[in-house]
């Protein structure tokens, strides 16, 4: 990735038509095997706040979601009457699968394909809105924070083997956004090659693709444990000013 966040506002013209795909077929074994974008969050479920940022912006015209393969047969009806864009696939056994059924749902006409977690809740309208502008460039584009932590290597035993430098560290969240044809080919060349990232943006990094950060904040928290639900409702309370 790109070790400078980029300002989109020199990107002019018309925007672009644009597709999301939102993986929420995860297992959720750390909730206990719970569907983790089904989970109620001050009142909605997680997924359903995920979505509504994407939903807000005009170029949007696709909005495909993975989910495990009962929940595709019969979706909520909170989430197939929300909005007339969406449709709901079956995920994969993994993420990069899921991602790629998402993919593959998407019209070819698209110009922009968005990836963004079902488990992330409160992301921003403005960092959707960037990353869709610079993807419209031609580059990728990943919400982050950059690290402020040290960091530390370590062994499988737990040792430490290294202090790595800080600078230059980002941590990778989503939305990822990237020209269709780009990651569509990224993705193309890892199922074909068996190869597993931990993002999107590793795969066209992989393929030699330029990839840009984009400006979020901590508040873009995954749902990963039940604490993070705790936590969300009190991001919404400081954001509403409750």
């Amino acid at each position: 990735m790109s070790r400078q966040a980029v300002d989109p506002s020199n990107l002019r013209g018309s925007g672009p038509t644009v597709g999301v795909v939102v993986p929420a077929a995860g297992s959720g074994q750390r909730m206990g095997g719970m569907v983790k974008p089904f989970l109620d969050l001050a009142g909605e479920p997680v997924l359903l706040r995920a979505l509504r940022p994407f939903l807000g912006h005009p170029g949007v015209r696709e909005v495909v979601v993975s989910l495990p393969g009962a929940q595709a047969m019969t979706p909520p009806r909170w989430l197939i009457e929300a909005d007339e864009r969406i449709r709901v696939v079956a995920g994969g056994e993994t993420r990069r699968d899921s991602v790629w059924e998402g993919l593959r749902a998407l019209s070819d006409t698209l110009e922009v394909a968005v990836v963004h977690d079902g488990a992330r809740p409160l992301v921003s309208p403005g960092v959707v809105s960037q990353c869709i502008e610079l993807a419209r460039g031609g580059v990728g584009a990943v919400a982050g924070v950059a690290a402020v932590d040290t960091m530390k290597e370590v062994d499988d035993e737990g040792n430490v083997v290294g202090t790595p430098s800080r600078d230059g560290l980002w941590h990778a969240q989503t939305p990822q956004a990237f020209p269709l044809d780009m990651i569509v080919e990224a993705y193309r060349r890892a199922l074909a090659e068996d190869f597993f990232p931990t993002d999107d943006a590793a795969l066209v990094e992989r393929d030699g693709g330029r990839v840009v950060m984009v400006q979020s904040s901590m508040d873009n928290l995954k749902i990963t444990r039940a604490e993070d639900l705790e936590m969300g409702s009190l991001i919404l309370s400081r954001q509403e000013g409750c």
